[in-house]
Order: C-alpha cells, then structure tokens, then sequence
C-alpha cells in the first residue's frame, strides 16, 4: 500500500523503464477484464458524483492504486480544523468536475488516516500529491493559487496521457439519475499494434525487436510521443546490456579524458537511476574534450534526455549547463 517515489517524469531504472508501456498496457487488460465480467469496472462511463471520492487506508488499493492505472488521482490531505483546506477542498472539487473525467479527486482526511499521511511523507496541510500507473508525487503544499493550480493539473493529465497513456474517464451526466451508461467505444490507433508488439518484445528481453518496432512506428509517425520515449530507453537498455559494470566504472575513473568511458559510465548512472549524475559527467566531458570525442559525448546526452524526458527539471538544469559549456 505505500506509495512510491517518483518525479513527474519519472525516474529511470530498470524496473522503471517500461512503465509507460507497461501502465497502458496493464490499463487496456482491467478494460478488457471488466467487459468479460459484465461490470462497470475501467472503461465504463461514470457520473460525475464519483469523480470526487472520500479515501481511507482500507480501500487505498482499490481506490487510488488500481483507479491510476486507467486514470491519475490526485490526494487532497485534509482536516476539519484546517483553514486553508476549507478554501483549497471546494476549489479541487469544482476543477474535478470541469475537468470531467480528466483526473479523480481522492480526500483524505489526515486525522483518520494517519498511516497514510505518513506513508506520503506529509509535513503540512493542505497538501496535495497525484498517483498515476501505481506511481506517487508531490503536486504541491497549502492553499495555491487557481491559475498555479490549473498549471499543475494540466501538466499531470499531459504526462499521464504522453507516458502511460491514461486518456481518462468517460463521465455520463445521466448516470447522476440513475439512466444505464453506454460502454465507450475506444477505436484502437493507427500504431497500437506496434507499440504493443514492442512491450511484448522489452517483456520477454528481446531489445532488438523492440528497438526495431519502435522504428517502425516513427518511421510513418516521427513524433509518435510514445514511440520516440520507447525508443530511447530500449537502445539505453540494449547498450548496457552485456557491460560489466565494475569493470565499466573503473576504466571511468582511471580515464576522466576518455569520452567512451565516460558515456558508457553515463548510461549506467541513468540506468541505476542516478539521473543528474549521468548528465554532470557528460557534460563534464564535452568540458574536457574536442572533436569527435566532444560530438559524441554531446549526443549521448542529448539521448539521455529523450530518455528521461523533456519536461524534468533535471533535464532543464543539465541544458543550460551544457549551453554555458558551449558557448
């Protein structure tokens, strides 16, 4: 039941490397499950009263963790004797019903729920935190403003729909009545097939056929978001594949001038999730280097970026530093 740590773009490991494919492809099977089952379930339209839910610890998992793999919730922590959650609570319901299915409201009162505060590492209320595809972070804390607000959630849904491929929740206004809500129809996109075929191909170890599958798809679509993400990590997975890390990391620090040792070092440091660390010792080492060696320790960064994604302040900070280094 406890949350993980995560930013919003995720950190890279290889446990979570695949998460993008995995949690639209874990998403598209509770779908499948609910239709064989002939209940509501994911997929299902929802009225629009079940947008903002009351959350304790018993009902976490079902409510919160599973809810995410289909569509991100976001956790108001609240209290009754909280002033600034009575001005923050009313505001977080109202954008959940204009978002309309976009996102989920789960409220947690923290006087009730006290494990679950701490699990989250709160240290003030109001607070407010999202969870999508089974993945915790911090939104931000006390009453923010509207606009701020709305910046954040629109940020959430964008990264939810671009890495997990959680286009949100179908609401019926007439449900509220008590009218039977339509099944969705949810046509498959030009390039399911393939993207799938590569998920299947990084589950059973096969990067090369996931590499070329997601070449596949960008060769027609060369901004497929999800296949250029894709790409990325599986050619990071591939080229550490067989390096012997020990061995890797020794030669990188005996040759602090040797532009191969250091990228190789890089991809093991982003792969063990040591994000800014993989991008100072590029840098670091386009600092050091001329020619060839600079180019190529460049361009290794800069796929390093794709990987972890354009939208992480790390990835932010490490362009500017790389622009300073350049120019």
């Amino acid at each position: 039941m406890q949350p993980r740590n995560m930013s919003m773009s995720g950190v890279v490991d290889l446990a979570a490397v695949k998460a993008a494919q995995e949690a639209k492809a874990k998403a598209e099977q509770a779908r499948a499950e609910a239709a064989r089952q002939g209940g509501g379930g994911p997929g299902a339209a929802v009225s629009p009263a079940s947008l903002v839910i009351d959350v304790d610890e018993a009902g976490f998992e079902r409510d919160v963790l599973q809810r995410s793999t289909e569509v991100p919730v976001v956790i108001d922590f609240w209290a009754e004797w909280c002033e600034p959650c009575k001005q923050l609570s009313p505001l977080l319901e109202r954008l959940t019903r204009e978002y309309n299915g976009r996102f989920v409201l789960a409220k947690i009162d923290v006087d009730a729920n006290q494990m679950l505060m701490q699990q989250f590492g709160v240290q003030g209320i109001p607070a407010v935190f999202a969870v999508v595809a089974g993945q915790a972070l911090p939104l931000f804390q006390g009453a923010a403003p509207e606009a701020q607000i709305r910046q954040t959630l629109d940020q959430l849904i964008q990264v939810g729909e671009e890495r997990f491929g959680l286009t949100g929740l179908a609401v019926d206004a007439d449900a509220e009545a008590g009218a039977p809500a339509a099944e969705p129809t949810v046509p498959a996109g030009p390039y399911d097939a393939l993207l799938e075929a590569a998920v299947q191909a990084l589950d059973a170890g096969d990067l090369g056929g996931a590499v070329q599958a997601y070449k596949n798809v960008l060769s027609d679509d060369p901004g497929n978001t999800e296949a250029k993400l894709g790409l990325a990590q599986a050619e990071l997975l591939q080229r550490v594949q067989n390096l012997d890390p020990a061995a890797v990391r020794k030669d990188a620090a005996e040759k602090p001038g040797d532009a191969r040792a250091q990228i190789a070092a890089a991809d093991l440091d982003l792969v063990g999730g040591h994000v800014e660390d993989a991008f100072a010792r590029l840098i670091d080492t386009v600092k050091r280097t001329a020619g060839d060696d600079r180019d190529a320790a460049r361009v290794r960064l800069l796929e390093l970026f794709e990987v972890v994604g354009g939208d992480d302040p790390r990835v932010t900070s490490a362009r500017t530093a790389l622009a300073r280094v350049l120019f």
